[in-house]
């Protein structure tokens, strides 16, 4: 899938077009409002993974006590690194 990086007033201009390219040519598209990410068009039907998906899978999975424990030293430094925004609708 590609990606491509427009404005919006550029999407709303180009409304139809953005519509038919995501749907006909799988493309999704980055809006920028003042150079800033604002929101994003995607193609309906795109593989979605979500978190009792993951959950589930995760469950499921034997890794051997090494890669487990890596796994979860990778994840422990992620949730350090991560910050919930000030703003919960962000």
């Amino acid at each position: 899938m590609s990606e491509a990086i427009i404005t919006v007033t550029e999407a709303a201009r180009n409304f139809a077009d953005c519509v038919n390219r995501a749907h006909y040519q799988n493309t999704s598209f980055l809006l920028l409002k003042n150079g800033v990410p604002f929101a994003r068009l995607i193609p309906a039907g795109l593989p979605v993974c979500r978190g009792k998906e993951l959950a589930e899978t995760l469950a499921r999975v034997e890794l051997p006590q090494e890669e487990a424990s890596a796994w979860m030293n990778d994840l422990v430094a992620a949730r350090k690194e991560l910050k919930a925004p000030s703003d919960p609708w962000q």
